[in-house]
């Protein structure tokens, strides 16, 4: 910036300088032209006409009292007159005078730009090193999730499979014990689990399916986990389909995040309510919750990782929820309305497949 600030300093005066050389070229031209108007018919007046024609650059008007152009020089055909100097008063005898305008020359007009574009490019140059760092910060960020994902789902393979191999063993120790398929399905739940953290970890792959049966998994786990005393409202998605492309672990699990960010934020009882929309690109999926509802200061902030308004938590399930939707499936997730004491409404976004 100090260079910058240098070189504009440097131009403005390069600016001052040529418009004093003009003025002492155009008083010299002035005084030719009067000279040439006024000089005898026998005279030679091939000097005074090679100091006229050596103005080459700087547009001149010659005009009358009433502002009337007689003459003009260096100027192209249909542009207008501009008295942006002067005048130089031309007396040519005791009742007639006329008047010399002229305006900057082309190389003093296109100075005047240059400190005009060399803020330019120092605004464009700050833009792209910022786009720069930001773009290096979400790729880091990006390799972060991804690593903490796929070393979670490692970390999580070997204890799954010991149980596994426990549960099988129990099972055939103990056939008629009811509680080893309880814990057949709870083992499931954490294959599940490292199975989402690993599509985390990789590239998901998007199929044409229905939303419906996805959503419906999530209620119909998370109602089973879930208070009596709140209402897990999801009628509207009875007896109908709708197509969209998904991952449907990861979809599922986006749900079932939003559904128990609902169950937080309801002290005692409560409803949540799934509402279905669409048109004819995107299907909408609304889920509001009857709970405190969230401030204008916490809205701005709850898709930052590490951010909860929760006495216990990490802050993860929101933006996690957020990157499934809006990265792996070109959808997008957000707050479509909260109010404090009344509830919450959020909002997935998935497209349609292309063919309809």
């Amino acid at each position: 910036m100090f260079i910058v600030a240098i070189s504009v300093l440097f131009t403005n005066n390069l600016v001052r300088l040529l418009q004093e050389e003009e003025q002492k070229n155009m008083t010299i031209w002035a005084d030719a032209t009067r000279q040439l108007i006024l000089v005898d018919d026998d005279a030679n007046i091939d000097f005074v006409l090679s100091i006229i024609e050596l103005n080459t650059t700087i547009p001149v008007y010659i005009c009358d009292a009433d502002g009337n152009v007689l003459a003009s020089r260096n100027i192209s055909e249909g542009k207008r007159m501009r008295k942006q100097h002067g005048p130089i008063e031309l007396k040519i005898n005791d009742t007639t005078t006329q008047y010399i305008y002229w305006d900057d020359s082309r190389l003093l007009t296109r100075l005047r730009f240059v400190p005009y574009a060399q803020f330019a490019l120092i605004f464009i140059f700050i833009a792209v090193a910022i786009i720069t760092m930001l773009t290096g910060q979400r790729s880091e960020e990006n390799r972060l999730w991804v690593g903490l994902s796929k070393e979670t789902a490692h970390q999580l393979g070997t204890p799954i499979s010991s149980l596994n191999a426990w549960q099988q063993l129990l099972a055939e120790t103990y056939p008629n014990d009811e509680y080893v398929p309880q814990m057949k399905r709870d083992i499931d739940r954490l294959q599940t689990i490292a199975d989402r953290f690993q599509k985390i970890g990789s590239e998901p792959t998007l199929q044409a399916q229905d939303l419906i049966p996805v959503v419906q998994n999530a209620v119909t786990y998370m109602r089973a986990r879930t208070s009596n005393r709140i209402q897990i409202d999801d009628s509207c998605l009875q007896n109908v389909q709708r197509t969209v492309m998904l991952n449907a672990p990861l979809m599922q699990w986006v749900v079932e995040n939003l559904i128990k960010n609902s169950v937080d934020a309801i002290s005692g009882n409560g409803t949540i309510t799934f509402k279905l929309h669409e048109n004819e690109h995107d299907v909408m999926l609304d889920v509001t919750d009857s709970g405190k509802g969230i401030d204008n200061k916490t809205q701005r902030r709850i898709f930052e990782p590490g951010f909860t308004s929760k006495e216990r938590g990490w802050g993860l399930g929101l933006p996690l929820a957020k990157r499934i939707v809006e990265q792996y499936h070109g959808g997008k997730l957000l707050l479509k309305q909260s109010q404090p004491g009344v509830g919450t409404t959020f909002r997935i976004v998935l497209k349609k497949p292309e063919n309809g």
